[in-house]
């Protein structure tokens, strides 16, 4: 796919648009709505923040088709939209067998705050926790590019079905064709708990993590199966394997080392927030040495007061956290 510039703005009637700098101020509000949206189509934040640059670059090339009979938030999310068709098109992925997806990352919940509106869009709701969560983004991903793209333009941002189908060149007609098919694939994808999972962190959830912590700082494998389902998940993006069952993923990590502090050294542990969700950060001090460095970032999933899900990052994504890299 090309990208197309909208075929009705045919001249310049934004004269403020005309210098970088005022194009720069005027566009900029909209950078963390436009990260967000290029993250749900893409799964990837390193790959978001790229397109979310393109988009301010084709934008900036093309500003003389933008005639102020749009909002610019619109154009410019017509704009970001078919960047990442136009990425996902050059390089095509596929989810693993088991539904694992090898390219997904997560985004610190500091780049969904302060993701503000239009004024004269009080009602667009862009950060919702049940449209950014893990598990969400992984549903997204197994959905071909265009009905991913018209189920979160729809679903997710509210867009009529007009304005839906303008954005992508196709008939109103086929939009809500698509987005029957997208809804219906994104529920095979969907873990079956998700209604039961806490929609605001309480106080017993709270408490919840802070054992994860404590029994993790510890190596007390029995504490920490305590907080966890039967039927527990775990993976590690981009490596491959998805585990599932408490004492198979258990068992996992006792293999590697885990609880053996003469042999694989001890924990410490930093709270974050990921996708809507608590995230533990994990620092080991290898055996024989004074440092803790960065290991890997936990992204906790939590129903029915347990642990049901756990994906784990690599050290790596701390900077985008505004983690240290040692303590």
């Amino acid at each position: 796919m090309s990208f197309q510039v909208p075929s009705r703005h045919t001249d310049m009637s934004a004269p403020e648009l005309t210098t970088q700098t005022a194009f720069g101020a005027l566009s900029e509000r909209h950078r963390r709505e436009l990260q967000v949206h290029c993250y749900r189509m893409l799964g990837s934040l390193d790959e978001a923040e790229d397109l979310t640059q393109e988009t301010f670059l084709r934008a900036w090339r093309f500003r003389e088709t933008y005639a102020g009979r749009a909002s610019l938030r619109a154009w410019l999310y017509r704009i970001a939209t078919n960047a990442c068709l136009d990425a996902l098109e050059r390089r095509p992925r596929v989810p693993a067998d088991n539904g694992e997806i090898a390219w997904l990352q997560p985004i610190p919940d500091e780049l969904l705050e302060n993701v503000a509106a239009d004024a004269d869009e009080p009602d667009v709701e862009v950060v919702a926790r049940e449209t950014i969560e893990l598990a969400f983004l992984v549903a997204l991903q197994h959905l071909p590019p265009r009905p991913r793209a018209v189920l979160i333009l729809r679903d997710v941002l509210g867009w009529r079905a007009r304005d839906t189908a303008e954005l992508l060149e196709t008939s109103e007609a086929s939009v809500n064709s698509a987005l029957q098919r997208a809804r219906a694939g994104l529920r095979q994808h969907l873990p079956a708990k998700r209604s039961e999972w806490t929609a605001d962190a309480g106080a017993s959830d709270r408490a919840l993590v802070a054992k994860y912590m404590a029994a993790s700082e510890s190596g007390d494998i029995d504490a920490l199966k305590a907080l966890f389902v039967d039927d527990l998940r775990f993976s590690m993006p981009p490596e491959p394997g998805l585990y599932v069952g408490r004492d198979t993923i258990v068992d996992f990590w006792t293999e590697g080392g885990f609880g053996d502090p003469e042999r694989l050294g001890e924990f410490r542990c930093v709270l974050t927030y990921a996708n809507r969700q608590p995230a533990v950060a994990n620092y080991l001090r290898k055996p024989g040495t004074d440092t803790f460095e960065a290991l890997a970032l936990d992204v906790l999933t939590i129903a029915g007061g347990s642990i049901t899900e756990i994906v784990t990052f690599d050290g790596r994504r701390f900077a985008a956290f505004g983690l240290a890299d040692a303590l």
